[in-house]
Order: structure tokens, then C-alpha cells, then sequence
């Protein structure tokens, strides 16, 4: 293997002024510079990382562990859209800080999640992200004192940075306005009740009724699936017949995410049901391959996994660069109402 003391021979200089031009630490002269970095391409030199991390103390490493590699793209369970696009937003912030990332996945085993953590340090990366296959909280091992990690889209009870999806905002920007375009009679149904995504989108659907002066009817809101990703329809069907038979029933539906939304355009097409002229119908995450697909178009409040990505980044970079102000509290992300066709003006009552 070539060495620093090879290079340094055929280019008739010391290895300290080989270090200098490697590391452009101290000035060196042109023809130096020239002469060395012949001798390396000559030579096919490698620097040794390693022994670059123990001078400067910096790696320039970042470890992420996630399941989204794992996973279909299609995978839709509970949080709608796979974890790789939180990393693509991750990667995209990395690299315009040129850091490189290290992406480590679980193989969709949580029990993998302390070893792989404990490998990252080991081979000294600057800092870490975990990254959460949908909005939860967590409780990972115990890293050493002087580890940097960021949570996203997941959350402990320690007070670790922590980035997250702004549940309760986006539906409540939602509801408000499907109420913009006329409708006041607008059912939930949401996805388990165990998930704290519902909870907070429970909360945004009933401000948004406050804030426009409706008053809450829990007849309205149900539960769209039998049991977290559950794919069948069944307790879907029979939700949307008791909506439907109220005295009052509905003239849109919110659902707790696109794929709900995608079931409900069946349950009610095969029930009799016009969508939107009869049903107006909106979904939650805005999963492309569903809500562009769908005839009519799906209207729906988007998890911006992207820029949640992004804020993470930021987050773990600025620990790194010691100008983070040490705050708990995590950072919420709201997304946008993407507004298309499922979802019908009607004229507003006086």
C-alpha cells in the first residue's frame, strides 16, 4: 500500500509538506502543490481517514438508522409515506454541509436500532438520527455523554431533540378549508385511536369546528379501520352506513390518511354514492400514488417527510457547531393543503 513517505520521495519533497498540500493547512508553492498531487495521481495515494479523525477530532461522518430502505415504496401502514423520504431530506441537507452520511437500516427489526446506534459510535461519527417509521414515541439505550443525536418523526421522554410532524396544524388547516368551500356537516374517520397521530388530528378536525363556529357532533367522527393497517374495508362499510343514515348526514368526509380515503371512494361508489357531486371526500399525508391516481383527484393535507428531513439535519448540524441553544422542545412541521377535485363547493347556507 502506498504511503505518505512514497509520495513524498517521488515528489522529492519532506511528508509534512505532503500533509500541508493534503490537508491546505499551511501555504505551499505552486510548483510544490503541482509536483505532490502528480506524485499522488502517479502513484494512486489514498489518505487514511482514520488517522485524519484522530489529528482534527472530526470525522465529517453523520449515522442515520431507518427502516425506510427495508420497505416497499409502496408501503403505506400507518404513517402513509416510507421513511426514505424523512432520508432523502437528510441526505440533500448533508451533503450541501459536506458531511457524508452513513445510512444504516434495521431490516424492519426494532431490536437491531442499540447495536446499530452503538456502531456509529464506535467509528466516530460527528453526530446521529434516528429516524421512525411514523409518529411515536421511543425509548432508545443510553449514548455516550458526549454523543449528538436528533429523533425525526419520533420523540422520547429524555428531552433528546426531537423533529415531528405538526399532526394537529395539518388537519386542522384542512378542515378549515373544506368549511371555506361550504360545508358544515363534515364527518372524520380517522385511523386506530392508539396512534398519536390520531389524537392530535382528532384535536385539529374539532378546532377548526370551533374556530368556524360549528359545533362538534361526535355522531360525525368513527374509526375507518378495524385495527392499525388493516387493509380490508369492512368496519369502513359500516361506519359510512351509520354516517350516512344520520338524520343529518354528512356532505364530506375527511379520512386519517390516503389510503382510508382511497378505500372510502369504493365503499361509497359501491353504496350508490357520487364522489364528490354527492360525497365530498379529503385524506391526510398526500401519497402521490394514490391521490393523482384517484378519479377525481384526491384533495388531502400534506406530511412533509421532506422538509422534516431537512429541519433534522439542521438540528443535529447546528448541535455539531455547538450554536444550538440546548432546547427540549421539539420542532413541529406543518404541510401544505393540497387542494384537487374530490372535494365539491357547495353554496353556503345564510
Amino acid at each position: 500500500m502506498t504511503t505518505i513517505y512514497d509520495v513524498a520521495k517521488a515528489a522529492n519533497v519532506s511528508p509534512k509538506t505532503v500533509s500541508r498540500v493534503l490537508n491546505g493547512d499551511l501555504p505551499v508553492k505552486d510548483e510544490t502543490r503541482a509536483a505532490v498531487e502528480q506524485a499522488i495521481a502517479q502513484l494512486g495515494y489514498v489518505p487514511s481517514s482514520a488517522a485524519r479523525t484522530m489529528r482534527s477530532q472530526r470525522s465529517g461522518l453523520i449515522g442515520l438508522v431507518t427502516g425506510g430502505i427495508s420497505v416497499s415504496p409502496l408501503w403505506t401502514q400507518m404513517s402513509g409515506l416510507p421513511e426514505i423520504f424523512i432520508v432523502q431530506g437528510i441526505q440533500r441537507r448533508m451533503e450541501s454541509s459536506g458531511k457524508t452520511l452513513l445510512i444504516s437500516d434495521t431490516g424492519g427489526r426494532s431490536e437491531r436500532v442499540p447495536h446499530l446506534l452503538r456502531t456509529f459510535t464506535e467509528h466516530r461519527v460527528e453526530g446521529l438520527i434516528y429516524v421512525a417509521s411514523h409518529h411515536q414515541q421511543v425509548e432508545l439505550p443510553e449514548l455516550p455523554p458526549n454523543a449528538r443525536l436528533v429523533l425525526v418523526n419520533c420523540f422520547d421522554d429524555r428531552g433528546t431533540p426531537a423533529v415531528l410532524p405538526d399532526d394537529r396544524e395539518g388537519q386542522r388547516r384542512l378542515v378549515r378549508d373544506v368549511i371555506a368551500r361550504g360545508h358544515t356537516r363534515i364527518a372524520y374517520l380517522t385511523l386506530s385511536p392508539t396512534l398519536i397521530a390520531t389524537i392530535l388530528r382528532t384535536e385539529g378536525y374539532r378546532a377548526a369546528l370551533t374556530e368556524a363556529g360549528i359545533v362538534f357532533d361526535p355522531d360525525l367522527v368513527g374509526v375507518g379501520e378495524d385495527s392499525p393497517g388493516d387493509p380490508s374495508s369492512a368496519g369502513m362499510s359500516r361506519e359510512v352506513a351509520r354516517l350516512m343514515s344520520l338524520a343529518e348526514p354528512p356532505t364530506a368526509i375527511c379520512c386519517g390518511n390516503d389510503q382510508l380515503a382511497m378505500r372510502l371512494y369504493g365503499v361509497l361508489r359501491s353504496s350508490g354514492y357520487d364522489v364528490p357531486r354527492q360525497v365530498s371526500v379529503a385524506g391526510f399525508d398526500d401519497f402521490r400514488l394514490i391521490t393523482e391516481t384517484l378519479f377525481p383527484p384526491l384533495t388531502t393535507a400534506e406530511l412533509p417527510y421532506v422538509a422534516m428531513g431537512e429541519r433534522g439535519a439542521e438540528r443535529l448540524l447546528s448541535l455539531i457547531g455547538r450554536s444550538d441553544p440546548g432546547r427540549t422542545d421539539p420542532d413541529r412541521i406543518a404541510g401544505d393543503v393540497m387542494w384537487r377535485e374530490s372535494v365539491l363547493e357547495r353554496p353556503r347556507r345564510r
